[in-house]
């Protein structure tokens, strides 16, 4: 089993091999309470969601997080830092207890873990982040900061998938020109100019390419498009909430 839900109806989800690694973290559903998209400089949990969390070792209080802006960008956070860090898509602590957040509605968020450091890095990717290479970017700022990026663990929150994922030339070009060798192992073509787009295997062949083993990436394989009962889909439903996935390095770590 790769992830388990919790909550009736479910409020969230956690992977089991980062539960083995004792890492306190959650993917959110619909159903999860008092989450709003993250605006500067409002703090995006409300009383519901920090209750609900604080059983599960993540002080959701002091949270840090960012303006997404589908790029490749890294802010590192460390000591007493907290709240709204800025604009970017990466987010890199070594602080135990810090939790990290990352909002979505149908863009993945990669959970990457170095348990051996210890260091944690969140990353928020979709289309644009992907032909930036996003989550390459964000295993060379680990190894930037001393990780060995084989020690790295990853986990795939629930994104839309290769089933629902159509796109046209103004993605498939810019993504041609950035990963010529590989952008066509990540299509699958549509017929009249269009593609089905898969960000699970872009983002997989990414980790593998900056040094990570294939079978510690592990992924919910969640299509939030095909689940709009618990996930909320930008693509499916247009305006609407965001699902958060936050993860916090834990004493387990020391």
């Amino acid at each position: 089993m790769t992830v388990q839900f919790h909550g009736e109806p479910p409020t969230h989800l956690t992977f089991t091999a980062l539960e083995s690694l004792g890492l306190p973290h959650a993917s959110t559903t619909r159903h999860c309470p008092d989450i709003a998209p993250p605006a500067d400089p409002v703090m995006p949990f409300g009383p519901g969601a920090q209750a609900l969390f604080r059983r599960s070792d993540l002080d959701l209080s002091r949270t840090a997080y960012l303006r997404q802006v589908h790029g490749n960008v890294v802010q590192k956070v460390e000591g007493d830092s907290q709240g709204f860090m800025g604009q970017g898509d990466i987010l890199l602590t070594s602080t135990l207890g810090l939790p990290l957040s990352i909002f979505t509605a149908d863009c993945l968020a990669i959970i990457l873990l170095d348990p051996v450091a210890p260091r944690l890095a969140l990353a928020h990717v979709g289309w644009r982040g992907a032909m930036q290479g996003a989550v390459i970017a964000a295993v060379h700022a680990m190894a930037k900061e001393g990780t060995q990026p084989a020690e790295l663990w990853a986990a795939v929150s629930p994104s839309i998938g290769p089933c629902c994922y159509e796109v046209d030339h103004l993605v498939i070009d810019p993504l041609r020109q950035a990963f010529p060798a590989e952008w066509e192992r990540w299509v699958a073509p549509r017929g009249q100019e269009k593609w089905m787009l898969n960000l699970w295997t872009a983002n997989h062949d990414q980790l593998v390419s900056a040094g990570c083993r294939s079978e510690r990436i592990h992924n919910a394989r969640l299509c939030t498009a095909c689940s709009t009962d618990r996930f909320f889909s930008y693509r499916k439903e247009g305006s609407c909430g965001r699902q958060v996935t936050v993860a916090a390095l834990s004493s387990a770590h020391l």
